[in-house]
């Protein structure tokens, strides 16, 4: 099989979907490789060890999407993209449709089968391609919190871990899964007082263990959501629900009601967001505020921690793009049920319910 590494054109957006080794894996199997020139560069991954590996350079963007059976990628493609793809080609990415009418239905029109990064299951019924950027932004987010809470930035000027004599700032993780969890390490290290609002009582049970005490954990209900929103310095959304929009826990009128110079950093932006004032940004310009409050929406925050991103995600994808390659694209989703929860888009139409759902679509599943 050929397989096509572009380059990433979304703004800061420094991963790239197969380290050299990975390539390697598939080039030492007789499989061909096409990547991107600098495709590379800002994970620190150069041409040269991707030539070593065995792979091509391409000599074009256009050329790669032409040759290549398989697309693989880190992001969701740009509309500037999609004319590129051809009917019957396969993309491999991170997608996140329910947050995207425009793409869905541009991905449906170009007669290719997407499969989703993000709703792909393992035998356990786990994510597994999902959970390692799920812990890097989860991580990052407090590190980012933190730095837009500094006066300098617009924040309140709350220095997260306090001091002898002076209160350490509040922090609200909304979810307890992989994202939260990984945003409560970060900020209990800190020094934060950290609260963890979810739905999953083991994940609450589960991370009391693990604090003994010194976190709160709340099942989740509007009033208790509101509550600590109101008394937040640092908001953490961290709600997922597979393939579809993330439901919206925080309304306007309880943003309006937050400190001024609080800061809201809502993961959850790739699926819709939890925050009803969150908007997508971009590195470029990361932040926009509603009623004095500070609202962080980049929807690539891996991206700019490459080296270790790409390395993570490579881990996890490779086993899974060895099997499409080595059993053919059709073959492999027809004997994986997980690799089949991971299509959200195949010849034409949709075959994700929740994708469907979002944007008033007919759901056709797969054969």
């Amino acid at each position: 099989m050929i397989i096509g590494v572009p380059k990433e054109v979304k703004d800061h957006e420094f991963r790239v979907s197969l380290t050299p080794d990975g390539a390697g894996v598939l080039c030492a199997a007789g499989h061909t490789v096409w990547v991107e020139p600098s495709a590379g560069d800002g994970s620190g991954f150069p041409d040269d060890a991707y030539r070593k590996a065995g792979a091509r350079l391409a000599a074009s963007k256009e050329q790669l999407f032409r040759d290549a059976e398989l697309i693989v990628k880190v992001k969701e493609p740009l509309l500037s993209e999609v004319p590129l793809f051809r009917p019957g080609q396969a993309l491999f990415a991170y997608l996140h449709l329910a947050a995207l009418p425009e793409l869905t239905k541009a991905l449906v029109e170009a007669k290719i089968t997407a499969i989703a990064y993000e709703t792909t299951e393992g035998p356990d019924r786990s994510l597994p391609m999902l959970t390692p950027m799920s812990e890097i932004a989860g991580r990052m987010a407090v590190q980012v919190g933190a730095h837009y809470l500094e006066r300098l930035f617009g924040g309140r000027g709350v220095l997260l871990g306090g001091v002898p004599g002076v209160p350490p700032g509040k922090v609200v993780v909304l979810g307890s899964g992989t994202v939260g969890s990984s945003a409560t390490r970060i900020a209990t290290g800190m020094g934060a007082a950290v609260t963890v609002i979810g739905t999953d009582l083991e994940q609450l049970r589960r991370l009391d263990e693990s604090y003994k005490g010194r976190i709160v954990t709340l099942a989740a209900n509007q009033a208790w959501i509101d509550r600590e929103i109101e008394q937040a310095d640092l908001v953490i959304g961290a709600v997922m629900v597979r393939g579809a929009k993330a439901p919206v826990l925080v309304s306007r009128a309880t943003v309006s009601r937050m400190k001024r110079g609080a800061v809201i950093v809502d993961v959850a932006v790739d699926q819709g967001g939890c925050v009803e004032t969150t908007k997508p940004t971009t590195h470029s310009d990361p932040v926009h505020v509603v009623d004095g409050v500070l609202h962080y929406g980049v929807a690539n925050m891996p991206g700019i921690v490459p080296n270790t991103s790409t390395l993570a995600l490579t881990n996890a994808t490779l086993p899974y793009i060895v099997r499409l390659v080595f059993a053919g694209v059709e073959r492999a989703i027809r004997s994986d049920p997980g690799l089949e929860q991971g299509v959200n888009v195949a010849n034409g139409r949709v075959t994700c319910k929740a994708v469907a759902d979002a944007h008033g679509m007919r759901v056709e599943p797969l054969a």
